[in-house]
């Protein structure tokens, strides 16, 4: 089917094209931008005046739900939201129930994910069975079967040697491990240590539990040289190890949630259940040292870190209250938010969420490109086209995911997707 996407600013962070240009697609690819030959014959034209077209969306850490959470989320409802919100491609971690150690279940996954035709899935594989955090998965079978990483997901490894066995097969074969640094006994509480948790009397998650743990994962790392990405750095001082690590030449990456980039442990008010996250929100002095971090490139990608939670699990005292927020649908107006505030290039702001968090994905497919976070001709029509200009209050009642919690209720945010396409079909209109 030919496409044509009309009097749009054409935005590619990879590249740092920006300019106002048509954009022509055929079969699911983009065959041209700006200069559309003559002979081109749309079936479908989208009208973009006064909108950007931008690559993708891609989230690095998407929990879809399913298999084992039904009642807090389908595939459906969550790759719904996902093309609402722009995004194109998520990465959802293995902590499903089952757990993601075994290809028959990325196999299932995967084809149940294709057959919606909405945003792409890449399954994370366990990188202990069950998580267990004992004996290590068939990581080359699980690769096979479609995982781009191996990962934790929020339960840490207390046995440092099952890590190091992980970093050294895992580097042996190429693969990525995707880490939440946080030292297992420390990281026991329900909120940031400091002034805020100690009044409320809620069990506090001091800094040390990421610091430690990520002072562990540099030292195996310096011996295997394995790749890891880091998920969802939370403090100053993590901030500070990861840009060492990075100037020692050492093969990291890592990512920030929303929440942790706008929100401090104050937010939690009067035990707002709502503001019960993982990892825990911490002080502004940490929040204003995560804006630095993603701004100066130590932080490589944002993430919505969407988890829904149903009405059940949230309307609970806060300490018992289940962890998570809905973000898919955010990702973008609060990407645009963040460079408004810091003053940062449009084009650098979207590169976060777009070919930069693509790039922590590369290193998975080997020889086949990716080629998500890109707007070229050639790569797929995996396309964004959002109004900058306009805002928007958020209702959760009115967001397509499943879970409606989030903490960011009542927010007027700003940018809204007007269209999604992915593979060149039309995924979402608004």
């Amino acid at each position: 089917m030919n496409i044509l996407i009309q009097g749009g600013r054409v935005i590619d962070p990879a590249t740092g094209y920006d300019e106002k240009a048509d954009v022509a697609l055929t079969n699911g690819a983009v065959v041209a931008i700006k200069y559309i030959a003559p002979g081109f014959q749309p079936e479908q034209v989208i009208d973009a005046t006064g909108c950007i077209v931008m690559p993708g969306l891609v989230d690095l850490c998407v929990r879809l739900r399913e298999p084992g959470y039904e009642h807090e989320g389908m595939l459906a409802s969550e790759l719904a939201a996902a093309v609402a919100g722009g995004v194109t491609s998520v990465v959802c971690p293995p902590d499903t129930d089952p757990v993601m150690d075994e290809p028959g279940l990325v196999e299932m996954l995967r084809y149940r994910a294709e057959r919606l035709h909405q945003a792409r899935v890449l399954p994370l594989g366990a990188l202990t069975r069950s998580l267990k955090g004992e004996v290590l998965t068939e990581m080359v079978a699980l690769t096979e079967a479609g995982c781009v990483a191996f990962s934790q997901a929020e339960i840490p490894l207390v046995n440092t040697q099952v890590l190091q066995r992980a970093l050294q097969y895992a580097s042996t074969f190429g693969f990525a491990v995707w880490l939440r640094p946080q030292e297992f006994y420390l990281g026991k509480g329900v909120a940031a240590s400091g002034p805020m948790a100690t009044r409320l009397g809620l069990s506090g998650v001091p800094v040390a539990a990421e610091t430690i743990a990520l002072n562990t994962i540099f030292d195996l790392v310096r011996s295997t040289r394995a790749r890891v990405h880091l998920c969802r750095i939370s403090s100053a001082a993590g901030v500070e190890l990861v840009r060492r690590a990075k100037a020692e030449g050492l093969p990291v990456t890592c990512d920030v949630s929303i929440n942790s980039l706008f929100l401090t442990d104050v937010d939690i008010g009067y035990f707002d259940s709502r503001m019960r996250l993982n990892p825990p929100l911490r002080q502004q002095q940490d929040r204003d040292a995560l804006r630095a971090g993603l701004a100066d490139g130590t932080i490589d990608a944002l993430v919505s870190d969407h988890t829904p939670v149903d009405e059940d699990a949230k309307a609970l005292p806060f300490a018992e209250a289940e962890p998570g927020a809905t973000g898919l649908e955010l990702l973008l107006s609060l990407t645009l938010k963040w460079a408004n505030e810091s003053g940062l290039a449009l084009g650098n702001a979207l590169a976060k969420v777009s070919s930069q968090a693509a790039a922590v994905l590369e290193p998975a497919f080997g020889a086949m490109a990716l080629d998500a976070g890109r707007l070229r001709v050639g790569a797929p029509a995996d396309i964004c086209v959002f109004d900058p200009s306009a805002s928007w209050v958020l209702e959760p009642a009115a967001l397509r995911s499943q879970g409606h919690h989030t903490p960011f209720a009542g927010y007027e945010l700003p940018g809204r997707v007007r269209a999604t396409l992915v593979a060149g079909r039309l995924a979402y209109a608004a």
